[in-house]
């Protein structure tokens, strides 16, 4: 982990990051199987978590699935 190349992500716990290159690569290395069955997806800019991201100069590009997500007040917990 010295390296600054994996991010530790407990089950159950939210995540999110921003690639200020042209391209990354994120790979996940999971405890189980993928199960989109109990995946979640919080909004990014949810006011209330109040995340200063650094976007001067930078067009936000979401997948599909991030531009619907909802608040963490309004989300389904498991």
């Amino acid at each position: 982990l010295e390296n600054k190349r994996q991010l530790w992500v407990p089950p159950g716990f939210a995540h999110g990051f921003l690639v200020v290159s042209e391209t990354a690569d994120v790979l996940y290395k999971t405890t189980d199987y993928y199960a989109p069955e109990y995946e979640r997806s919080i909004i990014w800019n949810d006011p209330e978590i109040g995340i200063i991201w650094p976007l001067e100069g930078i067009e936000v590009k979401l997948s599909k699935k991030d531009e619907a997500g909802t608040t963490l007040k309004d989300a389904d917990l498991f």
